[in-house]
């Protein structure tokens, strides 16, 4: 997994679906930061750390975008999952377990296996936010989750095979394939899945003022 983030507030390195976009520099693998990340997130997330070495086991993780959830639910990092054994992987298991994720599908976006694939990957493009926490788990393939930080500048972040992300809720958001054109990831939730995805602005929905509330207090 690698991030980067912009050094000014505006648009992201944007780029068109399925294109080329900007690398950022190697970070740990960490799958799901806890409140240390809403702190670095708040504080300027990338923005404020580049140029520092990747962090530590434990610590904020790729960009600090999913502190809200990992400071509710108690969330830790771990290692890299393997994604070649995601069927009968005791690792994997685990965390369904301890973090509820009774529900999961596999998707993949490429263009021979996704109907309709111009139009939903113009729509997984749309800056928007959800309801309930987004958890996927790259098993082939790569793409990019763009989120923003506290000072609303995109935080562009490399999923790769064997990676897994948790974006709470009310956190903007969108995702973009890389010049390979495919992914395949498994979709996972905590009880019956809700795929509505609202696009920005969306900051009167609960979720959202929580998340950002969440932001403030922990940098306090």
């Amino acid at each position: 997994m690698r991030a980067e983030a912009e050094r000014r507030p505006g648009p992201a390195p944007n780029r068109a679906p399925g294109g080329a976009a900007p690398r950022g520099r190697p970070a740990r693998r960490a799958l799901l930061p806890g409140a240390a990340g809403a702190a670095a997130l708040k504080a300027g997330g990338l923005g404020a750390a580049w140029g520092l070495p990747p962090p530590k086991a434990g610590a904020w993780g790729a960009a600090g975008a999913w502190g809200a959830a990992g400071a509710r639910r108690g969330a830790r990092g771990w290692e890299q999952l393997d994604a070649d054994r995601y069927e009968n992987d005791p690792e994997l298991e685990k965390i369904r377990k301890e973090r509820n994720y009774s529900w999961m599908d596999i998707i993949t976006i490429c263009k021979d296996k996704l109907p309709n694939y111009e139009e939903k990957i113009k729509m997984f493009y749309e800056e928007h936010l959800h309801l309930d926490d987004e958890i996927r788990y790259v098993l082939d393939g790569s793409g990019y989750f763009d989120v923003r930080d506290a000072e609303d500048r995109w935080i562009r972040i490399s999923m790769e095979k064997g990676d897994m992300i948790t974006l709470p809720a009310g956190i903007y958001h969108r995702f973009t394939l890389d010049e390979q054109n495919y992914v395949k990831v498994m979709r996972l939730f905590v009880g019956d899945p809700v795929w509505t995805a609202y696009n920005r602005p969306a900051d009167h929905f609960e979720a959202r003022g929580q998340y950002v509330a969440f932001l403030a207090q922990t940098a306090a």
